[in-house]
Order: C-alpha cells, then structure tokens, then sequence
C-alpha cells in the first residue's frame, strides 16, 4: 500500500512539473526601476539567457558579478543576492 501511495506521489510531481514546463514564460519581477538598472547588464553579459526564467538570469548576473554596474549591484544586494 505504502508504495501505491509512493508512486501515486511521484506521478503527481512529474504530471505537475510538466504542466509548469508548458507554461509560457512570466513577466519579469522587479519594479521597472530595477529592470532599467540592470537592463544593459542583461543584455551585455546575459544575451544568450535573456529569454529563459528571472533564475537563470539571475545566476548570469551573478556569474558576472565584478562587471557589473553599480545600479544593478545595488538590486541585487537590496534583494540579498
């Protein structure tokens, strides 16, 4: 019984992480003053990411972290990256 329910769950998980693959992709988070500030970052450093989810940028932005400009620094140490 105890493994009916156990692959009952894991069906249910995958079923579920397949929908939200499906799912088009969402608008950016941050205000549009954060965007602004690290818009040119983004599309300096990050082009090829650009389009992918805020989490993957993020690591981008994260990944080229000394280069990036001020404003955008600030972002994401006021978001505690």
């Amino acid at each position: 019984m105890r493994k009916f329910f156990l692959v009952l769950t894991l069906l249910s998980l995958s079923a579920s992480t397949g929908a939200i693959a499906e799912q088009p992709p969402q608008q950016r988070s941050g205000t549009p003053e954060e965007q602004r500030a690290c818009a040119h970052d983004v599309q300096k450093y990050c082009r090829a990411v650009m389009n992918e989810s805020d989490l993957t940028v993020l690591a981008c932005l994260q990944k080229n972290r000394p280069k990036l400009n001020s404003a955008c620094n600030q972002v994401l140490v006021s978001h505690g990256q």
